[in-house]
């Protein structure tokens, strides 16, 4: 059975004002619907920009991006409803709660009432955080931030899920239970972007990956595919090196 698309990319670019180079050349690409798409990149290579431009944060230079067979030009109101967007960086207000943090979050998208305090505690509860539940931000470690940063952006049940990193910096066991959790979402329906540096994480998780590097997709495919077709590789860290190099890509 056919998926069907739910991100239409064709001919996309950006270039930044007063800059001679393009961040994003020539990207074409379909998610479909309930796929964990990996976006895999060096230092520089176009992800945070072209992810970006998916979450409607940032107009492309040229091309066309469809979200849910929407363009933002027309629906960015609607196309926001049913995206969640989960940064790197922790988007939460160190002085409140676990709880408060979370209902305002979940005040941008309407949700209210007995509903909204039933879906804190579930996702509290099952991500292993419901008995910090009152406790400030501020106190918490790395892995129980990022616990809390993924249940602010999934409250309202988002098609689309956008994730930058989700693991980053965490413990084995935070790590652990922050996948499965993503597993289950995805299995309910959920479809996934989702960028990391951490390439052994991305072959087990994504049931597809794009590779881009200087702005172009080198290479989109299944995990599985990509290693058996590109020579010499026995994982997606060979895969990575040989498609994208070995000089260092240190930014400053």
């Amino acid at each position: 059975m056919k998926s069907n698309p739910v991100i239409e990319i064709n001919q996309l670019y950006k270039q930044y004002k007063n800059t001679d180079n393009f961040v994003v050349k020539g990207v074409s690409m379909t998610i479909t619907q309930k796929e964990i798409f990996g976006l895999l990149g060096p230092n520089g290579a176009g992800k945070t920009t072209l992810i970006s431009m998916m979450c409607g944060l940032l107009k492309p230079t040229s091309g066309k991006i469809s979200i849910l067979e929407k363009s933002y030009a027309t629906h960015k109101t609607e196309i926001h409803q049913h995206i969640g967007v989960v940064p790197q960086e922790y988007a939460l207000y160190p002085t409140l709660t676990a709880r408060e943090n979370i209902a305002y979050f979940a005040g941008m998208y309407g949700l209210k009432g007995k509903d909204l305090n039933q879906k804190i505690h579930q996702g509290l509860e099952r991500l292993g955080l419901l008995e910090f539940a009152d406790k400030k931000i501020g106190t918490f470690s790395g892995g129980m931030k990022r616990r809390i940063n993924l249940i602010a952006g999934v409250l309202h049940n988002p098609k689309i899920l956008f994730l930058d990193e989700p693991t980053v910096g965490v413990d084995v066991q935070s790590k652990n239970v922050i996948i499965e959790y993503l597993q289950e979402l995805n299995s309910l329906g959920t479809t996934i972007i989702y960028t990391s540096h951490h390439l052994s994480e991305a072959e087990h998780f994504c049931t597809k990956i794009a590779i881009i590097d200087r702005g172009e997709i080198f290479a989109c495919d299944t995990p599985k595919n990509l290693i058996q077709h590109t020579e010499n590789t026995s994982n997606l860290e060979d895969v990575f090196i040989r498609l994208t190099g070995k000089q260092l890509r240190d930014e400053a």
